[in-house]
């Protein structure tokens, strides 16, 4: 498979061959209309205009910027990547030629269907005539091109559109990052009842009447518990205000805006097959009319009559209108089409945006939650190390000399008896 410079613009059609140097980050492409545009793949930005790599220079008059994507050809039929062609197709071309021969079955028309295949009523290069298709982001597996065609339902009861698929993606998303807020919600209630237990453990009176050195470790033992106690807390309400509430800040109308922009985009692509379908009305028509001319031409031939020439004329008007008609639902499919693939592109760059910065917000908090976790051990081997002090220090020789120096009852020292 031949590849594609970074930087590098092959010429379009029509133009003189040539190799045209982008500033870096610029990639150049072909719009289905044969459009060419720019694409800055660093910000996402298009433009009409050729980026110039001398700064300062003014745009040139007529150019048009926009932040949104152009149309873009980005489905791949064999689902890998691929690089950009040289070359778009469009879906339906304008004859450059009589009205009357758009309708005619040419080899032209022929070969033009066999090199092109149709998903959704848009019209992509065929993979075996073109393997190269141009993507919008070629070295990335990115929503805005693999998602054209539909999917078979797995329980096999139809299918489910591509943009369906990422919108059942976010939301799964969302509900996926509601469960993980309801799981830390559980580990702070079970640090809660645990300092509580732990609270509640170090003022238990057992063993309190212990003396001497090791009556101070075993208090500070149970010190160290209430110490714990007070650092499981703090545990838990760092969790709750830096891990769980923010997981649980979704966003506000998250699915009212999803099922938004899921109506927007499935009343395009309604329109584009309705569009679709009356250039194919059309088409049909005018080969009807041409067909109904060709018959009557050929009864002129064998009988002339007034009447004859009357029927021609009459047929050649409707193959003319019928023509024009064709050529208007040609004009309007290729609006709606433009539409359809400049929406599509720019909200499945917008749900790979959401996507991207939802995980990346999940793995922040949950690398919040370690870190948080490991000040706790550090802070719980803090309140035992006055323990450790204390059990080193431990004296049973000590302890057994401050019992009998307070608890003496008199001193004796044996002597022998005299006789």
């Amino acid at each position: 498979m031949a590849t594609s410079k970074p930087g590098m613009v092959p010429p379009p059609p029509g133009e003189e061959s040539q190799t045209v140097i982008l500033p870096p980050g610029w990639q150049s492409y072909l719009s289905p209309q044969g459009r060419r545009y720019y694409v800055n793949t660093t910000t996402n930005e298009t433009t009409w205009e050729r980026p110039s790599s001398s700064p300062g220079i003014p745009a040139s008059p007529g150019s048009h910027r926009s932040s949104l994507p152009p149309t873009v050809n980005g489905y791949h039929a064999s689902g890998t990547p691929a690089h950009p062609p040289e070359t778009a197709h469009m879906s339906v071309r304008k004859s450059t030629g009589d009205s009357q021969n758009l309708g005619s079955s040419s080899p032209s028309k022929k070969q033009s269907k066999e090199n092109t295949i149709t998903i959704n009523c848009v019209t992509f290069p065929h993979p075996d005539t073109m393997p190269e298709q141009q993507l919008l982001k070629p070295t990335e597996w990115s929503y805005c091109d693999y998602f054209w065609a539909d999917k078979k339902d797995p329980q096999g009861n139809g299918t489910v559109a591509g943009f369906e698929l990422l919108l059942q993606k976010q939301l799964k998303g969302k509900q996926m990052q509601k469960e993980m807020s309801e799981f830390i919600r559980e580990r702070i209630k079970i640090e809660e009842d645990y300092a509580k237990n732990l609270a509640k453990l170090s003022q238990n009176s057992l063993a309190s009447q212990e003396e001497g050195s090791l009556g101070e470790a075993w208090a500070q033992v149970k010190k160290s518990l209430a110490d714990e106690a007070e650092v499981h807390l703090k545990f838990s309400a760092k969790l709750h205000s830096e891990v769980e509430k923010p997981l649980m800040n979704f966003r506000e109308n998250f699915k009212k805006d999803m099922k938004k922009c899921d109506h927007h985009i499935a009343d395009l692509r309604k329109q584009l097959a309705s569009r679709y379908a009356s250039v194919e009305k059309a088409r049909k028509a005018l080969t009807e009319r041409q067909r109904d001319l060709e018959m009557k031409t050929q009864q002129l031939e064998i009988k002339l009559s007034n009447k004859t020439e009357e029927d021609i004329k009459k047929a050649r008007r409707k193959s003319t209108q019928a023509g024009d008609d064709l050529m208007r639902c040609v004009d309007l499919y290729n609006q709606a089409q433009s539409k359809w693939f400049e929406e599509m592109v720019t909200t499945t760059l917008e749900l790979e945006r959401l996507e991207v910065e939802r995980v990346e917000m999940i793995r922040q908090h949950l690398c919040q939650y370690t870190q948080l976790r490991h000040e706790t051990d550090m802070f719980n081997q803090s309140t035992v190390e006055p323990v450790d002090q204390l059990l080193r220090k431990v004296d049973p020789a000590k302890d057994r000399e401050l019992w009998v120096r307070e608890h003496k009852t008199g001193s004796i020292r044996p002597v022998d008896m005299e006789i």
